[in-house]
């Protein structure tokens, strides 16, 4: 199959190039601006070609609503039917790839690999490792903690295992790689819409978050941490994790320690955007006004230190379409280029995924996003102008020539 005609940007931050061909054969990229020969030839004229999206920071096991999800209120039928659906618009807005930072196990993520459920290739931690009453332990105030994994559904959702001291801590993060997890997830601040905790709070000792980091390792693999304020991303690198989810609070400092041990920085901006118009209690809201510029200068400190900078938009609940939203309010921030690179490549980088996907490139798998227009001059077609789906070389969604 030839894709043909189209502006190609190739994920690498190199410019864009005019009147392209893309040839694809077996699911493989095989050739990059040849001419088209054959009956098999896609017409993408006036369209933008850029790798699949890769979103660093998602959570399918929450696609219902969060408060009704957590308190029995919603039927194990629409957990499911949620959360695959999610995962269809998910692919369908150009995402071929994604993170799941907490949520799911392996059920999931088997059921759209074998092709039953449509939804973009699944990287998964399996339950956050989080401390008794930390971020992660969305219990109500009444709930004794025995009650918290009665939450989880086995094959479907699993949101968290609470651990104290390294022993627990081990013995989780064994049970997470048994349930199928490629990487492992610890939460080591407080969070925004945490119940029994602030973002000044830290969480884990260095020793417990090192017990993680010792499997991981063992694994080939990594712990990437959900974290806030800078002790406690402090304690996380001397713990040896490789990558810091949000970081709202990252300073120059902190920035420069992450950059000297290569720990990458995945901010989460969409998710703050959305909070604001939820309706959340007052102590949550003012959170999330905090929340919002400090990410905004820590991508700063964090560009300026060198650090890599994923993209994540940590949406959570129902009406999950609008994930591009990350990269348009990134590029506000930024520049469009700079939003989809750190989509793209950049993000391959930090799943450790580069050498499959991320680039339009030969020999890379042939996931390919393609836009009615040029989202690099006008952003919003991240969000609303995605016409053309290639997920390992077979079209999975087609707006452009209907």
């Amino acid at each position: 199959m030839w894709l043909a005609g189209a502006t190609v940007v190739d994920g690498t931050g190199a410019d864009p190039v005019p009147d392209q061909a893309v040839r694809i054969e077996d699911g493989v990229i095989t050739e990059v601006g040849g001419r088209p020969s054959g009956p098999d030839v896609v017409d993408c004229t006036g369209m933008t070609l850029t790798p699949g999206l890769i979103d660093a920071h998602v959570h399918f096991g929450l696609s219902s609503d969060i408060n009704a999800s957590v308190t029995r209120a919603v039927s194990v039928a629409e957990l499911a039917a949620d959360m695959f659906d999610n995962c269809r618009r998910t692919l369908h807005s150009g995402f071929t790839t994604v993170r799941d930072t907490g949520g799911i196990d392996n059920g999931l993520a088997g059921v759209v690999a074998a092709g039953k459920v449509p939804g973009p290739h699944i990287i998964h931690c399996g339950p956050v490792l989080c401390q008794t009453g930390g971020h992660g332990h969305f219990a109500t105030d009444w709930e004794p903690t025995a009650d918290w994994v009665d939450h989880s559904v086995p094959g479907l959702r699993t949101l968290s295992l609470l651990g104290d001291g390294p022993d627990s801590v081990r013995r989780n993060a064994r049970e997470a790689f048994r349930r199928g997890a490629s990487f492992l997830k610890m939460c080591v601040t407080g969070g925004v819409v945490s119940r029994h905790d602030e973002l000044t709070d830290t969480q884990f000792t260095v020793d417990e978050i090192a017990a993680a980091v010792q499997e991981a390792t063992a694994r080939g693999t990594y712990v990437t941490v959900h974290a806030h304020n800078n002790e406690g991303i402090r304690n996380a690198i001397a713990a040896g994790v490789r990558c810091v989810e949000h970081g709202s609070q990252i300073d120059e400092k902190t920035a420069a320690l992450m950059a000297a041990h290569r720990v990458a920085h995945v901010p989460t901006l969409a998710v703050v955007r959305a909070l604001t118009t939820t309706g959340l209690p007052e102590a949550i809201t003012s959170r999330v006004g905090t929340v919002w510029q400090g990410q905004i200068d820590a991508i700063h400190a964090s560009r300026k230190a060198g650090v890599r900078i994923g993209s994540g938009s940590d949406l959570i609940g129902p009406n999950q379409e609008s994930r591009g939203r990350e990269l348009v309010l990134r590029a506000e921030v930024e520049d469009p280029m700079a939003a989809l690179v750190s989509a793209t490549s950049v993000n391959a980088d930090i799943l450790g995924i580069a050498d499959k996907v991320g680039t339009i490139t030969v020999g890379k798998r042939a996931d390919i996003a393609g836009f009615a227009g040029n989202p690099l001059a006008d952003t919003e077609l991240f969000v609303r102008g995605v016409a053309l789906v290639v997920q390992r070389g077979r079209v999975v969604r087609d707006s452009f020539s209907a």
